[in-house]
């Protein structure tokens, strides 16, 4: 799907933001696979946030991908386009000039934190899409306060255009348990192992290994969240044993991947 418009300002809902007695906007949409918005800008900040699957958001070419922990914050009149590969659980929190101005002025990464998690819960579940009643204006200033105290992030998975390593890119995004090594990588493009090596760190900011160990986190928070088990995911991931995938899981997140399923079978008010 493309949504596209005529105004380089596109305010898509639409969003009647100078009118809003509010100084939120919270809008919340399930997307379909393979939905593109084509260049557009808000008049308010916009951070986005994904409750099951990963969005991708282009500022000037440069790429951001969101995993559920993480929210791609937008200021305002900044130009962007995003892109889904897959069905994407979405929700945008839109701040007015005056709130935003309390967060990063230019695009960027932030952790969000389970009470600001949990108040984006209670608003989409009260189809509270505007802070406008007391009770909501003070649990939306505590999620401003949660995001302000975060630092900001330049990608938690880094993409890259360079030649040699976006059709490697590409082809892990469409199969995480891809097994092939950084040596055959390099065969496969006619470069060197060396090469490819140098090139990760210089565009990813990291090592192949760890750029794939990130992506696979994100595909394991996306299968989990959809209620798969344990071990289910750990083969889906090419991993050789369950234990070598609750300990990847357990030293990105925190967490054991169980509990992470338990929990957010518990947020969700299905277990």
């Amino acid at each position: 799907m493309f949504c596209e418009s005529n105004s380089v300002i596109n305010e898509r809902y639409p969003l009647p933001f100078e009118a809003c007695a509010s100084e939120i906007y919270l809008h919340s949409e399930d997307l379909e696979p393979d939905t593109t918005f084509l260049p557009h800008r808000h008049s308010w900040g916009q951070l986005n946030v994904v409750e099951e699957g990963v969005i991708e958001i282009s500022v000037d070419g440069k790429p951001y991908l969101s995993p559920p922990q993480y929210a791609i914050w937008i200021p305002p009149l900044v130009e962007h386009t995003s892109y889904s590969r897959q069905r994407v659980s979405y929700r945008a929190l839109y701040l007015n000039p005056r709130l935003s101005a309390l967060l990063p002025d230019e695009p960027c990464m932030l952790r969000l934190t389970g009470v600001f998690s949990a108040i984006v819960a209670d608003f989409t579940d009260r189809a509270v899409h505007y802070a406008t009643a007391l009770e909501d204006q003070r649990l939306a200033q505590v999620m401003v306060d949660q995001l302000v105290k975060q630092a900001p992030m330049r990608a938690f998975l880094p993409l890259s255009d360079d030649p040699l390593l976006k059709p490697i890119l590409t082809a892990l995004q469409k199969d995480p348990s891809n097994p092939r090594t950084l040596s055959q990588w390099a065969q496969k493009v006619y470069s060197t192992e060396r090469t490819l090596n140098r090139r990760c760190h210089q565009q990813l900011g990291m090592s192949f290994s760890d750029w794939k160990q990130r992506l696979k986190f994100l595909s394991a928070i996306s299968m989990l969240r959809q209620g798969m088990k344990v071990n289910k995911v750990s083969i889906e991931l090419g991993y050789s044993t369950p234990s070598a995938f609750i300990n990847m899981f357990s030293r990105m997140s925190g967490n054991t991947p169980e509990s992470y399923r338990r929990e957010r079978r518990r947020v969700s008010g299905n277990g």
